[in-house]
């Protein structure tokens, strides 16, 4: 079998977006991950699809960082798209998680690595959108982590997706994500903050039984102080940690400056705080989120009951830990591919597309119309995406929902509109 002119040796696993393989540049004599994902696919997730596809994989390609897996070459062939990839041995940062609360010192170098890797991709307009351990490679020979997956998981969230792939894990989104708006870089912050309480507690930052739960967490509760469950994190640590999982974007820390903070944990000097910006925006736009938590709560109380995923024991914490390489860590696991399986997408939008920054409701006072507006839709994407658990997107009732969310999003434009020029001097 080939794709393009790369031999395929062997598949390595299936993902909401296709196949991953392993296979062999003849031309290079170079072994490569290849994703690959059918034309027809593409096509049905929107006109654009393909070609946004592409631009995408093309961006990330761009990338040449020590911290984010390297890509070759984009193409078609064959009725498939694909991306050609670097291919690495090791352990997924998941693997590592999965055994419990990391090592302090080697959970600090990693989230310094990916907040590396983060500030990069930023500064060069890519935004990740999909940051989370399964796509956190630890190379075995180097030790050396690699980002996955840089910019190609729009498409994989897009509002297109399909309720079973809706259905992966919501835990590392951002509050924005969750709830469909316009993302930047702060986004992926947001997810970095979420990976590295668990690498810390050995706990997801937002669980629940169901997707309502967590989105509804992840949106409006606060995780359990990451202090209160492990006692010996530095002060300065518990910090950066609330500042990382802040709801409001604009108090996050930049990569970058995460990246400083982390490497003064590090060596043991306390980072030079970045300062917050002003809270006021924040708790403002919390109260405008009023009518959307209450419509998540309702579809909380109706969806049905899955069981608790099963986690490691959690060893105690109190006790002095050794400070493994990462190199040691990821070589005591069997080997990995480079490019994991991808985890079905955990975009949980709705069919209509995300609104544009002109759309956001202003933060300087709650809009009562909008709130309400706002309370309905979420109503018909928690309908919409049980519906889709039984029946296709073509479903009646599902159509009728993308009409009625549509007309929403025309009334919410309508109304900002209206509500500017009355502003207008």
């Amino acid at each position: 079998m080939k794709v393009g002119r790369y031999e395929v040796i062997e598949a390595l696993g299936q993902g909401a977006m296709g196949h991953v393989y392993r296979a062999r540049d003849p031309l290079i004599e170079r072994t490569v991950a290849i994703k690959t994902v059918p034309i027809e696919q593409l096509r049905q997730e929107g006109r654009d699809a393909e070609a946004r596809f592409l631009r995408e994989a093309q961006s990330a390609g761009r990338l040449s960082h020590p911290n984010i897996v390297t890509i070759y070459d984009v193409g078609e062939a064959d009725g498939f798209a694909y991306i050609a990839m670097e291919y690495l041995t090791g352990a997924t940062l998941r693997e590592v998680m999965d055994r419990g609360p990391m090592p302090l010192d080697l959970a600090l170098e990693t989230a310094q690595q990916m907040a590396e890797a983060l500030a990069f991709a930023h500064a060069h307009g890519v935004i990740h959108r999909d940051v989370k351990p399964a796509n956190v490679m630890i190379s075995g020979g180097q030790g050396r982590i690699k980002l996955t997956d840089f910019g190609i998981a729009h498409l994989a969230n897009s509002d297109r997706t399909q309720a079973g792939q809706m259905l992966g894990s919501p835990r590392y989104m951002s509050p924005e994500q969750a709830m469909g708006r316009e993302l930047d870089g702060r986004s992926d912050l947001f997810s970095l903050g979420a990976v590295l309480y668990e690498m810390l507690t050995g706990r997801y930052a937002f669980d629940g039984d169901n997707l309502p739960m967590i989105v509804y967490r992840v949106i409006h509760d606060t995780p359990v102080a990451a202090a209160s469950l492990r006692s010996n994190l530095p002060a300065a640590l518990a910090e950066l940690l609330d500042r990382l999982l802040d709801k409001d974007p604009a108090a996050r820390p930049d990569a970058g400056d995460a990246a400083e903070m982390l490497s003064g944990l590090r060596a043991g000097t306390p980072p030079t705080p970045v300062p917050a910006p002003s809270r006021r925006r924040s708790r403002d736009a919390l109260l405008a989120l009023g009518g959307l938590l209450t419509a998540v709560a309702l579809g909380v109380m109706l969806w049905p009951r899955a069981p608790d995923p099963v986690r490691p024991p959690v060893p105690a914490l109190n006790q002095p830990e050794p400070a493994p390489a990462i190199d040691s860590l990821a070589e005591e696991i069997s080997p990995a591919p480079s490019v994991p399986p991808e985890e079905p997408a955990t975009d949980a939008r709705a069919s209509t597309p995300p609104p544009s920054p002109s759309d956001a409701a202003p933060t300087s006072r709650v809009d009562p119309y909008l709130t309400g507006l706002d309370k309905k839709a979420v109503e018909l994407r928690i309908r919409r995406t049980e519906l889709l658990l039984e029946y296709t997107d073509q479903h009646p009732d599902v159509l009728q929902i993308d009409r009625q969310l549509e007309q929403l999003r025309d009334e919410r434009r309508r109304h900002l509109r209206q509500q500017q020029r009355k502003s207008a001097p």
